[in-house]
């Protein structure tokens, strides 16, 4: 007896059923649909064994797992790699049609490629949709076809083509009738990836009107929590981004902006994967980095002497987030002050941030260093004196990481800000004319 065609649905960073585009699309299918995640070696073997986003995913993944089981089908899951997953799928069931969600990141394009090949000897179609960004790919051009590299005009272009579609949900949750009805499968526990539980705190998932509306006058002031801490559930698709879209639109020019930079960076990984490695601007490439572990140790614990630049290191370290603000200041710091190499910060925040997402690290870290697109000038340095005096002006931010901040038990400053200053330009300004 033939198996029962069924089509898949494949979750990567897109933990939710409602409004979820490929599911919804999956579902529309005709066919039985079945859901399925993989944790993939290739990425966790690179991870700690207390990695934070792996407890947080594998949360999600469970939570899937019992909201599926409930309407009387299963979520297949697979640790290993994907495209071994999928050759023990299509042993396991006669699969018509593979559904997912479009990503962007170089690795995450190698592996579906991998993928799409192995479906195409069987036959089966891969299909993939755009459901993290509200505009993708070719979506936002300049005139003459290329991409943009600079943000307010990019920006302009992307809030002309705007339209009340774009934010409008796909209900998946209401087709949930066309789910493969089967037995339950296994679910997985953090013994069964090799990891242990990583603490984390994640915040809610709700998005707070009033938070909005005051988001332009309290954003920049990290003690007061006037940032949404939605990037974790962007991060991994546990919130749409069309909802949060419609309610910037109705609440917050000034928090539009900022998930328009989010799409902006995704679009500059999209069109110029060499700037995951290497600088966008290519001359920065040979800054002559100073480098010293010694003194990225003491930015990594922040203990620095410059306070609003401990307090983030700290915090970061602790929770597993830092406030936007501080996140500018101290990737400036690194670079600036003590002119280690931007790809040395890059990487810390990527293995500590628990809303860690390559495009928008990557983005922040070369506007940082001056080497991105649209970054801030090389000569433009960040004075963290002058950022605390404006951003945090009572020491409430600092005081809460660094208790010790003012007595005889918090160091000295590890360097003179007018002379790092001089040095990290005639560095740069050194290396640029170089290759003029």
């Amino acid at each position: 007896m033939d198996k029962q065609e069924i089509a898949v649905f494949w979750f990567r960073r897109d933990l939710r059923v409602a409004d979820n585009h490929g599911l919804f699309q999956a579902l529309k299918s005709g066919k039985p649909v079945l859901p399925i995640f993989i944790f993939d070696s290739n990425i966790l073997n690179n991870l700690e064994q207390e990695d934070s986003r792996v407890s947080f995913i594998l949360h999600e993944v469970q939570k899937l797992h019992a909201f599926f089981e409930e309407q009387g089908s299963t979520l297949w899951i697979y640790h290993g790699k994907p495209v071994e997953a999928f050759k023990r799928l299509m042993k396991e069931y006669a699969v018509a049609e593979v559904f997912t969600n479009q990503d962007y990141e170089p690795y995450a394009r190698e592996r579906d490629k991998a993928v799409f090949q192995l479906l195409e000897t069987d036959g089966i179609r891969l299909r993939a949709f755009k459901d993290q960004v509200i505009f993708h790919k070719n979506d936002i051009l300049k005139a003459d076809g290329t991409p943009y590299t600079v943000f307010t005009p990019y920006s302009k272009k992307w809030l002309s083509n705007l339209t009340e579609k774009h934010c409008q949900a796909f209900r998946s949750e209401e087709l949930l009738g066309n789910l493969l009805q089967t037995r339950p499968l296994k679910a997985y526990h953090h013994s069964d990836l090799g990891f242990k539980h990583g603490p984390y705190e994640v915040p809610p998932m709700t998005i707070d009107s009033a938070l909005l509306e005051a988001y332009a006058d309290n954003r920049d002031f990290p003690a007061v929590g006037g940032t949404s801490r939605l990037g974790v559930h962007l991060r991994f698709g546990t919130l749409s981004i069309r909802q949060l879209t419609a309610l910037a639109l109705k609440h917050s020019s000034t928090f539009l902006n900022e998930l328009i930079w989010r799409n902006f960076y995704m679009d500059i990984l999209w069109h110029f994967p060499h700037v995951a490695d290497s600088c966008f601007k290519p001359a920065y490439n040979f800054i002559a980095w100073q480098n010293s572990e010694k003194d990225f140790a003491r930015w990594c614990e922040g203990t620095t002497g410059y306070p609003l630049v401990d307090a983030g290191m700290r915090e970061l370290k602790a929770t597993g987030y830092m406030h936007n603000r501080v996140r500018m200041v101290t990737a400036s710091f690194l670079c600036k002050h003590l002119l280690i190499d931007w790809h040395w910060g890059e990487a810390w925040f990527a293995e500590k941030l628990l809303d860690f997402e390559l495009a928008s690290n990557n983005g922040g870290w070369q506007w940082a260093a001056g080497c991105g697109c649209d970054a801030a000038p090389y000569f433009r340095v960040f004075n963290p004196a002058l950022q605390q005096q404006k951003f945090d002006p009572d020491f409430a931010y600092i005081k809460k990481w660094v208790p010790e901040f003012g007595s005889s038990a918090y160091p000295p400053p590890i360097v003179d800000h007018k002379k790092a200053r001089e040095r990290a330009i005639s560095v740069y300004k050194a290396a640029l004319d170089e290759r003029r």
